[in-house]
């Protein structure tokens, strides 16, 4: 297997977690009180679009030719380094 099938199958696994995650906070927020169902909304939004761009970003990893797959690596990480900002942050106003 190639370091460029390796990369994406660990970055599949990692947004596959994450999408887990998106899973059990939208639990939470149902069981919230109303003010932090307010405070969640907007950021279970962002993160679902969020996961979305991952998803697009494997899939342009997927197209990148083996030579050419190192450009879009940082990009890819990119995406997700926000991605888990975000569910960093969401989680965290459960905490209060």
């Amino acid at each position: 297997m190639s370091e460029k099938d390796l990369y994406r199958q660990k970055m599949q696994a990692q947004l596959n977690e994450w999408k887990a995650d998106l899973y059990k906070l939208k639990a939470k927020a149902e069981g919230a009180d109303a003010d932090t169902k307010l405070k969640v909304k907007k950021q279970i939004d962002s993160i679902e679009k969020k996961i979305q761009e991952g998803d697009a970003k494997l899939a342009e990893l997927d197209e990148a030719s083996n030579e050419a797959w190192e450009s879009v690596k940082d990009g890819v990480e990119s995406a997700f380094n926000s991605l888990k900002s975000a569910l960093i942050d969401a989680d965290s106003k459960f905490q209060d």
